[in-house]
């Protein structure tokens, strides 16, 4: 009988850690939020959000636009081609693929929120970060916004600057308003 209490009270004990635990990495965050105003014209509306390491390896995709992910890559190779390079897309199986695209928005304010998790769920340790908001805006135009994060650490919201690539400055309105934060 006293086994079985102190038994009890263990396991008790253990499912009471594992709450704290799970409530401890759902509190760890960073947010990415923008504008996005969708645009007419071939070869645009294809943005992916994604999370590196400080070494530069992916750790998450947040979200794709499902033509690019699905297999527009390979159609179309202009398409947000580093996130295509850094995801590893191309091994992915379709239910991955399915995981983390999504049917491109509608236009107006977006957010995407990184949990601290990686790829298949596991915790990423607490330490430096990169957020990445990649996005085709027409043709050969793109544009890349990047910056670190701390997981686990607050951060006030900071606008982030964009990099684009391609000529075109009329097609720029696609995204904007770009910012980042992190809450401990």
């Amino acid at each position: 009988m006293k086994k079985s209490v102190v038994f009890f009270v263990f396991m008790g004990l253990m499912a009471g850690a594992g709450v704290f635990a799970q409530s401890l990495s759902a509190s760890r965050s960073v947010e990415l939020s923008f504008t996005y105003t969708r645009q007419g014209g071939f070869g645009s509306n294809q943005f992916a959000v994604w999370i590196t390491d400080a070494q530069g390896n992916h750790v998450k995709t947040l979200y794709a636009t499902r033509f690019t992910a699905s297999g527009g890559y390979a159609k179309r190779p202009q398409s947000i081609p580093d996130w295509v390079k850094q995801s590893g897309i191309a091994s992915m199986s379709k239910t991955q693929v399915d995981a983390l695209t999504g049917a491109t928005p509608r236009t107006g304010s977006l957010r995407y929120r990184w949990d601290g998790t990686d790829q298949a769920g596991a915790a990423a340790p607490a330490g430096e970060y990169r957020v990445f908001l990649e996005a085709s805006l027409r043709d050969q135009n793109r544009v890349l916004y990047s910056a670190p994060v701390q997981l686990g650490a607050s951060s006030a919201p900071v606008e982030l600057e964009p990099r684009y690539f391609g000529g075109d400055t009329k097609v720029r309105a696609m995204i904007s308003g770009v910012k980042v934060f992190s809450t401990p």
